[in-house]
């Protein structure tokens, strides 16, 4: 086992949205201290860390205190320019490593990542070029979807591409920036898997996700996904393997489609993930402690489910619309649980909150939660 990182020793992250705004509670109960690099002064992490620096996230003086204050540093979105991370490397642990962040935040970096390595991916083409567009029928069934190689998540940066003759003016919509194009899989499953790693090698895997998007956003995540056989032996496997040959530090999420009896990695998310959730409530330790342990070199908690069945469903900003959502309809069940992250401002598609629900089952439990949402704004009044 490495050496350790121990309270009340100092950790660091960069970004201050909900994901880590989890990672510093779950810091602090463990008895660590922690500092949130955020320019967003009324972030959610920011709210709760011992210390925030309100500045951007390449700004070489707040990198330095960075490096001077903290013990180690890790980030909660993939989109924290690699560069900063790589100053900030330069005299402190920065987990996952630079090296990694720029690998998953560049679609067309990680695809050739994941080829290189043989793992399966769908049909794709990178394209960068006026070349690139006319060569793209040879390779792609349409319909397919077009990307932005980066800076795209939840469903921006996206746009479908009908026919190969729509392929050019998708690409002017989206700036013609370099781009990967996506052959549209008909599919039977999505899933997710959420894993950790340390430094030296340790691994540990949650249960595999069933997850449902509407709009390209996550909105329902169940556990256990319904899979055959030894299915879930199988996908921890893969993960796994993909995690060790990136050489990856802390929480990571891997995102896979099911289509026939074949399955492809769609994306690989260098943080703790939206379909992680539900690890609050239904696992012995969640994806959070599970951050602060990998990242400190610490013993790995155990990733069992502590109920049978568990779903997790997103609480968008269209829900504040007609007013405050009606909360006693998740607080007067008793297998809800409600979680809100603190944002100041509610706006459709941004992800304010979400609730779990933890019963017998991992159907039964998606159908109670898909139920309680929609009160949420029936029972308003």
């Amino acid at each position: 086992m490495s050496e350790q990182i121990v309270p009340p020793a100092m950790l660091g992250i960069l970004g201050g949205g909900q994901l880590g705004r989890y990672f510093v509670m779950a810091a602090r109960t463990m008895g660590y201290r922690t500092t949130v690099l955020e320019p967003d002064p009324d972030s959610p992490a920011g709210k709760v860390a011992d210390v925030h620096i309100v500045a951007p996230y390449d700004d070489p003086a707040a990198l330095d205190v960075l490096a001077e204050t903290c013990a180690v540093v890790t980030t909660e979105f993939e989109n924290a320019p690699a560069s900063a991370l790589a100053r900030v490397a330069e005299r402190i642990p920065v987990y996952p490593s630079p090296a990694a962040i720029a690998t998953c935040q560049d679609r067309i970096a990680e695809k050739r990542f994941l080829d290189e390595i043989g793992v399966s991916v769908g049909p794709w083409v990178s394209i960068e070029t006026d070349d690139d567009l006319a060569g793209a029928a040879d390779r792609i069934y349409f319909p397919a979807i077009l990307k932005t190689a980066r800076l795209g998540y939840d469903g921006k940066g996206q746009v479908r591409v009908h026919a190969h003759s729509d392929l050019a003016a998708a690409w002017e919509t989206l700036g013609r920036v370099p781009c990967v194009l996506e052959e549209r899989l008909s599919l039977s499953r999505e899933l997710s898997v959420v894993l950790a790693r340390t430094a030296d090698g340790r691994t540990a895997c949650y249960p595999v996700a069933q997850n449902q998007h509407i709009h390209g956003v996550l909105d329902t995540t169940h556990v256990p996904a319904s899979l055959p056989g030894d299915g879930q032996a199988q996908a921890a496997e893969l993960c796994t393997y993909i995690a060790e040959e990136l050489g990856y530090v802390g929480v990571m999420a891997v995102e896979m489609f099911v289509v026939g009896r074949n399955v492809f990695v769609n994306e690989l998310a260098p943080r703790p993930h939206n379909s992680g959730h539900y690890t609050l409530d239904a696992c012995a330790t969640s994806q959070f402690e599970q951050q602060v342990r990998a990242v400190c070199g610490l013993g790995l908690g155990s990733t069992k489910l502590s109920v049978a069945g568990v779903a997790m469903v997103n609480l968008l900003g269209d829900l504040w619309e007609g007013g405050e959502p009606h909360w006693p309809a998740v607080l007067g069940e008793q297998h809800a649980h409600l979680h809100l992250y603190g944002k100041a401002e509610a706006r459709p598609g941004r992800k304010m909150g979400h609730l779990t629900v933890t019963t017998g089952t991992a159907m039964g439990s998606s159908a109670l939660a898909k139920r309680i949402r929609k009160r949420l704004t029936t029972d308003r009044g």
